[in-house]
């Protein structure tokens, strides 16, 4: 069984209401992905905004496996110590990684958060040597439209980030960047300037399928509808 590690940050964990790109990338694989897979991680729960908000219609289907490695504010910095205990636990094959927003925002700048990335690689490796990582960049939101510095970080860390996977792949243990999801607009497709609503969990789904589908033949062409 093919054994599939979300992690990331408040985006991917989502929150009370929302079903998450998790959800969106698991239904588009039930539907054309051929062999068992699941999706693994040490932690289960949605982020409690203390809204009435009811809760992920994702996780009011019973066959989801909702495990994942992400939180709420959480980046590279935070990830970075904790993935090879998780890894080992669930026994990933292959990690969807979504991260750097966070970091860039509040804890580190483009070079440190790019560190941190390397170190989260080299901590997964050394727990599983043949692990595999589909990473996203990170995606503008509304602070990147209106602070030019900010989006200069992220401009600059979506370069290194593309430096680090092309340096650090490896035949048994290859890495893939996805590209940003093309139609992706902050305006519609998140219901802050962040966090996505149903539009954009579709396009962050389909940004890690056709990462897979491209790069290992995994799955197949993203369908919203799936």
């Amino acid at each position: 069984m093919l054994r599939f590690m979300p992690v990331g940050d408040s985006m991917t964990i989502g929150s009370t209401g929302d079903h998450t790109w998790r959800y969106r990338l698991w239904r588009h694989l039930c539907a054309t992905y051929g062999g068992p897979f699941t999706l693994v991680g040490p932690r289960e729960t949605l982020y409690d905004q203390g809204s009435e908000a009811p809760d992920s219609y994702a996780y009011a289907d019973p066959d989801f496996p909702y495990g994942h490695l992400a939180g709420w504010g959480e980046g590279w910095l935070h990830m970075a110590p904790l993935i090879g205990d998780a890894v080992r636990a669930g026994r990933a094959d292959v990690l969807l990684v979504s991260l750097g927003l966070i970091d860039l925002g509040f804890y580190t700048n483009a070079e440190q958060t790019a560190e941190n990335a390397r170190a989260f690689i080299t901590a997964a490796r050394a727990t599983n040597p043949r692990v595999r990582a589909v990473l996203l960049p990170v995606i503008h939101n509304i602070r990147a439209a209106t602070d030019p510095a900010f989006a200069e970080q992220v401009a600059h860390f979506n370069e290194l980030l593309a430096k680090t996977v092309a340096d650090l792949d490896e035949p048994g243990s290859p890495l893939l960047l996805a590209s940003l999801p093309p139609t992706y607009d902050f305006h519609t497709d998140t219901y802050d300037g962040t966090h996505p609503n149903a539009s954009g969990e579709h396009r962050m789904a389909e940004a890690f399928a056709d990462a897979l589908y491209q790069g290992w033949g995994l799955g197949g062409p993203y369908e919203e509808g799936a």
